[in-house]
């Protein structure tokens, strides 16, 4: 199993990121990479809680197939680990026939201050096989680039 990161230096406080983190309406806005939408189904932010969303792609042309459908990823997780303003660990099953898809990955989100706001680290680990490296790359990088547009630029109030 592989694992894949990104990182980003976000112009935001530590606990200004970590409650983005853990907020269903603004994990709607900034967690699923451009070019989809996410819908959260459910969504207990403690230790122990789970959550269950699908990124649908908004066009459907889009060049990569969805993982549960030709147009949509869904997967269901749970919190592992909470410590705040400093991490959260997710374990996430992707909702999936094709058996490239199966096993839980675990997705460790960091947060480390720095000069000029918040070094994001996300760690994803025992990525599934049938996601390539490098769209995760992209989505990777989509998904900071989200969360520091929404963290940074007062859209979380």
């Amino acid at each position: 199993m592989r694992t894949d990161s990104a990182s980003r230096v976000i112009a935001a406080p530590a606990e200004v990121i970590y409650a983005a983190l853990l907020d269903p309406g603004a994990m709607a806005r900034w967690r699923p990479p451009a070019g989809m939408r996410c819908e959260v189904h459910t969504f207990d932010a403690r230790e122990g809680g789970g959550f269950c969303m699908t990124f649908a792609y908004s066009d459907a042309g889009h060049a990569v197939a969805g993982k549960t459908s030709k147009h949509a990823d869904v997967f269901e997780g749970r919190f592992v680990e909470l410590v705040p303003d400093a991490r959260v660990v997710e374990r996430i099953d992707f909702v999936s026939e094709d058996p490239a898809f199966f096993g839980p990955m675990t997705v460790v989100t960091s947060l480390t201050p720095v000069a000029g706001g918040t070094e994001v680290t996300i760690t994803c680990k025992d990525v599934p096989s049938g996601i390539r490296r490098e769209d995760h790359q992209v989505g990777l990088r989509s998904t900071l680039a989200n969360l520091a547009a929404y963290t940074e630029h007062g859209a979380q109030g």
